[in-house]
């Protein structure tokens, strides 16, 4: 059971909080939130610089199968993502209102946020939107005070 210090049972996770009320196709869906995952864990490897420390895992056929990062010390949260699975949780906010109040507390904690703007070109008749945002991997017990309460998208 969960307790009030954590909200979760990963160690470290990614919340993905996307925009319900924008209607997206799937695919649009998954674009926009691959495009904030990757973005937000580049910010936090270049952050810690540690760029240079991922690296990938071959399977038994000779193949990259997962990457990974080199421990330098006290494991981060990023590390620990790494790590224990890449775990993300997708939630949801009906307004663009709410996603930038999640991101705005987000950074007012220090987090690196990754806030996706599309530009409107197939979707949202032309108009540049935010669609949805990514937190760098963080400890639940750091994310989940800000992004605990929402719904699972």
């Amino acid at each position: 059971m969960a307790t009030e210090e954590s909200l979760s049972s990963y160690k470290s996770k990614q919340l993905i909080v996307m925009r319900r009320d924008l209607k997206m196709r799937k695919g649009k869906i998954a674009a926009q939130a691959g495009h904030a995952c990757v973005e937000a864990v580049l910010m936090a490897l270049a952050r810690e610089d540690r760029l240079q420390d991922v690296y990938l895992n071959i399977d038994e056929t000779g193949e990259p199968c997962w990457a990974g990062i080199d421990d330098a010390g006290e494991p981060s949260a990023l590390t620990d993502w790494f790590r224990f699975g890449v775990a993300k949780v997708c939630v949801y906010v009906d307004s663009e209102e709410e996603l930038l109040e999640i991101a705005h507390q987000g950074r007012k904690q220090g987090f690196l946020v990754s806030l996706i703007r599309d530009a409107g070109l197939t979707e949202f008749h032309g108009e540049a939107t935010y669609t949805c945002l990514a937190f760098e991997p963080l400890r639940a017990s750091d994310i989940d005070p800000i992004t605990g309460k929402l719904p699972l998208y």
